[in-house]
């Protein structure tokens, strides 16, 4: 990780700025923190604070906090089966510094496991490079370690230090102000009372449950606080438990600080400082429907490899899990509450391995329900107690509703006359249904269907009005209404 990068992802500098500090440093030399220091930019003091964050990377093999013969069993079985010949590629697949590989591979020479053949200047290794392989001592010894385990790939980090890091990025670290909030809405018609009561809501990093009449924007906002946090953290790709190791970092998932181009060339502030064996990314948001399951929230064991995948609960840590349309689940309400009892009390979870063993994580994110089920139906008074903040999304008044269809058909180039706005509403008034947010959207991208059909400029008329509203709503058929039976 180039610290340029981190520097913009954390919002202290712009892009241009480090683009300018490149500059700076190809004409003087030095490092691309010394000019960032130079222009003015930074301190010196908040660039260390920045490293000092950061999970420091270890220099000897003690340091890692993994049990040596694990990490060079890990080492030997990369050279078995990915083919590594040389020091750099064991680095770079590790995620190890080069002095801990080294040391890893002076004690596999001293157990006769591994041999030099030649110097190489290619297959990704550097001018001069040494090309290593396996001895019939040491193949013999990846193929029993393969036994015991298939995970090849970035080293892990001790359960411990995992532990303290969920602790020290904790979500709740991030603070929300009315202004960064609005800001994240902008473009949204949100009532005033609503925001007021889900800024604290959001600070609090305590669970939140958004319910109300379907249509009426609960994913969305769900949507939009979970990315809407600044900070960065540090994920681990996995983390060793008892001897088990547990992959954490999920790229469908996890959203990462990326290297910019521009400044791979950059000579970096000490990066060799940060542990690669961490992702820095934004703070993860998580998403499940109806899909979740009991067995989703658990430690998933592939009984081939031999290692777990973490639950989606735990990806989701020190960022936002969405539980969406909750009450439609697979698993019963009552089943996948009872999950949360003890996460959302004491602010811990527990895992259990395939051996019987429990380990303790803490808990720290932010938990949303969302529903368009009334509460009283999915919880009892118990449980309720357990979410600290409850906020209904309820029908928009015809004020708001009026400047979202207004805002709506702007934003897409058509004009919304008075008349088109009373003959839309009087149909929903007919249909006895509720004004709602999603409504205008709805309809709006109906009329532009219909309009690009026609071959005719995008407008309102009364029959693609009346042909969206048709779409919108479901109607009993004469049949139905009259008692009719079809054969």
């Amino acid at each position: 990780m180039n610290i340029g990068n981190l520097l913009v992802a954390k919002g202290l500098v712009s892009a241009a700025d480090i683009d300018r500090a490149i500059s700076h440093q190809r004409t003087n030399g030095g490092r691309l923190g010394d000019s960032i220091v130079a222009l003015g930019l930074l301190t010196k003091e908040q660039i260390n604070q920045v490293l000092a964050d950061a999970p420091q990377v270890p220099t000897l093999v003690e340091s890692t906090g993994i049990d040596p013969v694990f990490l060079l069993e890990l080492l030997i079985k990369g050279m078995y089966s990915e083919n590594i010949e040389t020091a750099s590629q064991l680095a770079e697949a590790l995620k190890l510094s080069s002095s801990v590989v080294n040391q890893l591979l002076q004690a596999a020479n001293e157990r006769k496991l591994v041999e030099t053949l030649a110097s190489s200047a290619a297959g990704g290794g550097s001018r001069g490079e040494m090309r290593l392989t396996l001895t019939r001592a040491g193949r013999e010894w990846a193929i029993d370690a393969l036994q015991r385990g298939q995970y090849f790939g970035p080293a892990p980090v001790p359960l411990k230090d995992y532990q303290d890091r969920i602790l020290r990025q904790r979500v709740t670290n991030e603070v929300v102000t009315r202004q960064r909030l609005e800001e994240a809405f902008e473009g949204l018609v949100i009532p005033e009372r609503f925001v007021s009561r889900l800024g604290p809501a959001v600070n609090s990093g305590n669970a939140i449950l958004i319910y109300g009449p379907a249509g009426n924007g609960k994913t969305t906002i769900a949507e939009i606080v979970g990315n809407m946090f600044q900070n960065v953290i540090y994920v681990p790709y996995c983390v060793e438990i008892d001897g088990e190791i547990m992959k954490v970092f999920d790229p469908t998932v996890h959203r990462v600080v990326e290297n910019k181009p521009s400044q791979q060339g950059a000579s970096s502030l000490r990066r060799s400082r940060i542990d690669p064996r961490w992702v820095a990314c934004y703070r993860p948001m998580v998403i499940t429907g109806g899909e979740l399951t009991i067995e989703m929230l658990d430690l998933k064991y592939n009984p081939v490899a031999k290692f777990y995948e973490a639950p989606l609960h735990v990806k989701a840590m020190n960022g936002t899990f969405l539980i969406d349309d909750f009450g439609r689940q697979r698993a019963k309400p009552e089943d996948i509450l009872n999950r949360w009892i003890v996460p959302l009390n004491s602010r811990v979870d527990y895992l259990s391995l395939h051996t019987g063993k429990t380990v303790m994580i803490p808990f720290d994110e932010i938990v949303m329900f969302s529903t368009n089920m009334h509460p009283n139906d999915l919880m009892d008074p118990a449980f309720q107690r357990r979410i600290s903040y409850k906020l209904e999304t309820v029908e928009p008044p015809e004020d708001l509703f009026s400047k979202v269809f207004d805002g709506m058909a702007k934003k897409h180039g058509l004009v919304l006359s008075d008349n088109v706005y009373q003959h839309v509403v009087a149909g929903i008034r007919e249909n006895e249904a509720p004004l709602a947010y999603f409504q205008p959207k709805f309809i709006v991208e109906q009329v532009l269907a219909s309009c690009k059909f026609e071959g005719t400029k995008p407008e309102f008329t009364r029959e693609n009005v009346d042909n969206a509203l048709a779409n919108l709503f479901i109607k009993q058929s004469e049949s139905q209404m009259f008692g009719v039976k079809r054969s």
